[in-house]
């Protein structure tokens, strides 16, 4: 995946237009900014920014996603590429007639990964009863039917913030508002990763909302939320996610360093879409989840930007 850039205009008012393989951002002011249409991944928009069809072809042709946001700068719409994968058509039919089994398997191999990565933040962030989500890891069966995560999850936030209840849509906390915008930046990797694997992002394997059109994306990003906890975590709580370097710091969680072998976030979330287009093909008899061991990278707060 070469295209690596993610470009934040929830706050910009302007017009956005396409010229010779470029984006160009154009303010109100009459200033401009062009950037190659092929160094982006996602772009970001709020409801001061215009655009037209044209832009949005090529961005379809470049295969950028386009998530549009709301007025909080959650958000509440997205433009993807049609997949053109050469097994489009037979992935979604093996999706939708996958076995329970084989969906409870992957789950449990999911939530594994997450919880484990859990217990790694904890680490990172030297709390000292990080042992005790790595235990709770060995009680994980398949399909979770003892909600492990969810006891997990409580154990988790207590111990990885002082005084938080991790509430997604509060604005009145800047943990959770950094968490929901780290988290949306994520869900647009997913959604190009799932998209790019010729997969249904609808038919999740443990998600199932009638209303999300991203169930599958939901149930893969669940590995990788650790790490960008663990971002947020390291940023101070009293800085607003308004804050420019703030969102610059939270836009490299998603393509910060995931594994020793050197793939990022975003790359390990390709690579797994990919594995599961062969899993639900039943091509691999079980789904090798990557998991987050903890930081291998630091990742600057540059008060500057």
């Amino acid at each position: 995946m070469s295209s690596w850039r993610i470009l934040d205009f929830t706050t910009f008012s302007g017009w956005l237009r396409y010229q010779r393989g470029q984006l160009i951002a154009c303010k109100d002011d009459d200033t401009q900014q062009a950037i190659p249409l092929a160094d982006i991944a996602t772009i970001l928009i709020g409801l001061n920014v215009g655009l037209g069809p044209a832009v949005a072809h090529q961005l379809a042709a470049f295969d950028v996603v386009l998530l549009v946001c709301d007025w909080n700068g959650v958000p509440s719409a997205s433009m993807t590429a049609w997949s053109e994968h050469g097994r489009v058509g037979a992935r979604h039919l093996a999706q939708s007639e996958m076995t329970q089994p084989r969906r409870k398997n992957a789950w449990g191999q999911i939530i594994r990964a997450k919880v484990t990565g859990q217990a790694s933040t904890l680490r990172a962030v030297n709390c000292k009863d990080w042992h005790h989500l790595a235990e709770m890891v060995q009680l994980v069966r398949s399909g979770d039917p003892d909600n492990i995560e969810a006891h997990a999850a409580q154990f988790y936030w207590h111990h990885l913030f002082d005084d938080f209840s991790r509430q997604p849509g509060c604005r009145t906390n800047n943990q959770n508002s950094m968490l929901d915008y780290a988290y949306a930046v994520l869900r647009g990797w997913g959604i190009r990763a799932i998209m790019s694997a010729g997969l249904s992002a609808s038919l999740g394997l443990f998600h199932h909302g009638r209303s999300n059109a991203f169930n599958l994306v939901d149930d893969l990003i669940e590995p990788f939320r650790p790490a960008i906890d663990y971002t947020v975590a390291t940023t101070p709580s009293e800085m607003s996610i308004n804050h420019p370097s703030v969102k610059h710091r939270l836009v490299q969680a998603s393509t910060q360093v995931f594994q020793e072998n050197g793939l990022s976030v975003s790359s390990s979330l390709a690579d797994l879409a990919q594995e599961v287009g062969l899993y639900v093909e039943g091509k691999i008899p079980k789904l090798e989840v990557p998991t987050w061991l903890g930081p291998i990278e630091d990742i600057p707060l540059e008060l500057a930007v």
